[in-house]
């Protein structure tokens, strides 16, 4: 089986580094986090998961480059900040020094290749779901030649079934190319096949986007389901979950829509949970219906918004988004 090494090692990764962010989001204080230049909160969980994930990338493929959202800066330069860090990775890595840290959190500095392969790492994805103790994710692709080709996404608040209030917490999400997409508790081993829903009829489905407005347009989405007569709320939530319950058939559409026309994508808030959805027999598409680009660097430059379906129903979604367009 292609993969089998990538795929133990990023679901792996992913556990060890959620067992961080689970202790850390038990208790978390305002001195574990800081504001970034981009108005965007970043706390010792994000540095500690990514860390670990590239600690563990490294140590199974040492040659492989990384692309991942954070970098040891603001540890440098904050030695309060930089001795959380160090102290939650030490409870999960033995004898790892202060160095040792920093330095495996800039193994993630990669720029991008359109040949060759790199790991896309999100630590957490959704910090601000993490700081409120809702939705977020451990993302984790591989992406081979500008295409995804291993994706594992770790969510540690996401039940098993979402729309039972009784169902486990806590659902790890596998992909790889044409093996199918799977999903397993962080309690068992045990994995199960997922697809993605069966909706033919606009009408009859529901829809995901982002909890945070400024992340995607509420209004335009709102018109989208106007135009396919889709009555159900709209279900929002932080972090690459809304592709896992795409990818597992308890919603039909994911609109990323952009709020400003010149804000680009950035590629690992996305290749994890595209090929998950993909996998599981959906479809994921930009405004222009084109594939989306893993090749550009490290943001998905050529591409405009991003719209995920179970692929009955995606022209239609992609024809109201063009008459949202045409509207204004």
């Amino acid at each position: 089986m292609r993969y089998k090494l990538e795929r133990a090692v990023a679901i792996r990764a992913a556990i060890k580094a959620t067992a961080l962010c689970r202790d850390v989001q038990a208790g978390i204080k305002s001195a574990e986090r800081i504001t970034k230049a981009d108005s965007s909160p970043v706390t010792v969980a994000d540095f500690g998961s990514q860390a670990i994930v590239n600690l563990e990338i490294k140590e199974a493929f040492p040659d492989d480059q990384i692309m991942a959202e954070e970098d040891s800066s603001a540890l440098r330069s904050s030695e309060r900040l930089r001795f959380e860090v160090v102290s939650r990775v030490c409870r999960f890595i033995k004898d790892i020094s202060e160095d040792e840290v920093l330095t495996a959190i800039d193994y993630g500095k990669f720029t991008g290749c359109s040949r060759g392969r790199y790991w896309a790492v999100d630590p957490i994805d959704g910090t601000k779901g993490f700081l409120r103790g809702e939705q977020y994710a451990v993302a984790i692709g591989l992406i081979e030649n500008g295409k995804v080709v291993v994706g594992v996404l770790g969510c540690p608040n996401l039940a098993l079934d979402f729309m039972d209030e009784s169902s486990e917490k806590g659902s790890l999400l596998v992909a790889v190319q044409d093996q199918g997409a799977y999903m397993r508790a962080y309690t068992s081993e045990r994995e199960r096949e997922i697809r993605v829903s069966r909706v033919k009829d606009p009408a009859k489905a529901r829809f995901t986007e982002s909890y945070e407005s400024a992340h995607s347009s509420h209004h335009r989405s709102a018109r989208i389901a106007e135009l396919l007569a889709i009555k159900k709320a709209p279900l929002r939530m932080d972090s690459q979950c809304k592709y896992a319950v795409v990818a597992r058939g308890e919603v039909t559409i994911y609109l990323r829509l952009s709020v400003r026309a010149d804000y680009q994508e950035k590629v690992w808030d996305h290749a994890a949970g595209s090929i998950i959805v993909q996998e599981a027999g959906g479809m994921i598409t930009d405004s222009n219906g084109r594939a989306l680009d893993f090749s550009a660097g490290r943001q998905l430059s050529n591409n405009q918004s991003i719209i995920a379906t179970n692929g009955a129903i995606h022209e239609a979604v992609l024809a109201a988004l063009i008459k949202t367009a045409a509207s204004g």
